[in-house]
């Protein structure tokens, strides 16, 4: 598989359609309202029985932020008022049980991730206690090679906290960074000191943490080339094991707090591609390699050989090196996926809390795949963690001819092809190192829901 990554901008143009991220097939946005919480834990007691059941992922999300960072489209509350924490964690702690009453004891957690809102925002005695209940409900791995990580507010937390998380038995951190230039920040309602930032990515070093992520974002209001090389430089210097950098979506009609951002201090859309090959150039030169979907990391991390071994997988959090999981979602809106069933809890923090209130799973939406369904998600798992699509694979698992079943999209894929994203085989097609920038392009071929006459493209992101 080639791994390289080739920045045509006359590609990205012509190919900056609006489509999902795949985090999953079908994608959230087919969940459907009233999914029976029953029909879910019907699906979790059955998975035990599977002839080798699946190791466990579990996501739990904290949803509250002290103040709100504009260009934010993540499910979360707003508050200063510390006690609304400890009224969620009961109701948590709930949910906790309810979840791994579902499940064999024998099931271990390999992959545990706490995300938000700002899962900082629990002092760490209340991280402590919400391990010790996972731990006595779940059975946590202690194989040091698990995948234990936590998002990071960096302006919510110190060295000393950092080290705590050590203790508590993560050993992979995220941090929020998103761009270090003080114009930017103050347009986007996150002022956030540079020095301090650092200081905290050194503290993980020192903790033991085995990867540190940061996260940047281009596109954001009055973000120059120049002030986003000077983050590009002061990040790259202190080489975080990965990058995820994401390009900013303004959708204020679906995101209330964007409209605090003027539209006249966003980047023109020829900016925003020049920013995107400056990150490029910039991440290739110092050793990065691009893994995909906006994530890059360093040759020594475990997402590259999981890359080039084709063991990389695709989950709501990105991209993973374990073998695929069953994951249970915890906390307010949280998606799980359990054998062939997608679920998400409430949005909404009183109705999460009136379901545990009441000893019932918060569940409010989802949906069972089809057998389309799973044939498409395996193919797109393959294609947006692999790089290839190899026909023999499906023919084989799913008793299929595969050029007849996929003819219409195979026939989408010609111009694709003739434009140099795709190179087509006799068994199977693979993306070119331009057409790897273009990975959600050709994911939304295979997408049977976005021909649908109920399609909502404007609900989705730019490509770029």
């Amino acid at each position: 598989m080639d791994t390289s990554v080739h920045f045509n901008a006359e590609l990205l143009r012509r190919y900056d359609l609006r489509g999902p991220r795949y985090t999953s097939y079908p994608t959230a946005a087919q969940f459907l309202d009233g999914f029976d919480p029953m029909e879910y834990a019907e699906a979790a007691r059955s998975s035990n029985d599977d002839p080798i059941p699946a190791p466990l992922s579990l996501y739990v999300h904290i949803p509250f932020c002290r103040s709100p960072c504009y260009y934010c489209a993540c499910t979360r509350v707003i508050t200063r008022d510390h006690a609304k924490a400890q009224a969620y964690l009961s109701r948590l702690y709930r949910e906790i049980e309810l979840q791994a009453a579902l499940f064999d004891r024998d099931r271990t957690v390999r992959q545990l991730h706490l995300g938000g809102g700002t899962p900082t925002f629990l002092t760490l005695a209340e991280l402590q206690e919400l391990m010790d209940v996972l731990d006595r409900f779940f059975t946590l791995s202690r194989n040091p090679r698990r995948e234990f990580g936590v998002e990071v507010d960096p302006r919510t937390v110190t060295p000393e906290t950092v080290q705590g998380l050590a203790e508590l038995g993560f050993n992979r951190i995220s941090l929020g960074v998103q761009d270090f230039n003080p114009r930017v920040q103050q347009a986007v309602n996150r002022i956030q000191p540079q020095e301090h930032t650092l200081n905290l990515i050194g503290a993980a070093r020192r903790a033991g943490f085995t990867s540190v992520n940061v996260d940047l974002i281009y596109g954001l209001p009055d973000q120059t080339l120049e002030t986003f090389s000077e983050t590009l430089d002061t990040v790259i210097a202190v080489r975080p094991d990965r990058l995820a950098i994401y390009n900013y979506a303004h959708m204020p009609r679906l995101f209330k707090t964007q409209r605090l951002i003027a539209e006249s201090t966003l980047p023109d859309a020829d900016t925003k591609l020049r920013l995107l090959g400056l990150t490029i150039e910039k991440l290739t030169a110092a050793g990065y390699e691009y893994i995909g979907m906006d994530h890059f990391a360093l040759p020594s991390d475990p997402l590259v050989d999981a890359l080039h071994r084709g063991t990389l997988q695709r989950n709501f959090q990105g991209y993973s090196t374990g073998a695929e999981c069953d994951t249970v979602g915890l906390g307010m809106s949280a998606i799980g996926f359990i054998r062939d069933t997608y679920s998400q809890n409430a949005k909404n923090l009183q109705e999460y809390s009136d379901a545990l209130d009441s000893g019932q799973l918060a569940i409010r939406r989802g949906l069972v795949m089809n057998e389309d369904d799973r044939l498409r998600r395996a193919l797109l798992q393959q294609l947006t963690c692999q790089g290839r699509v190899s026909f023999p694979l499906y023919e084989k698992h799913f008793s299929i001819n595969f050029r007849e079943c996929f003819a219409a999209e195979l026939r989408a894929l010609e111009p694709l092809t003739a434009d140099g994203l795709v190179k087509m085989g006799y068994d199977g097609f693979e993306l070119t190192p331009a057409g790897r920038l273009l990975m959600r392009a050709v994911a939304m071929v295979f997408d049977a829901y976005l021909r649908q006459p109920q399609a909502q493209p404007a609900r989705f992101s730019k490509v770029i």
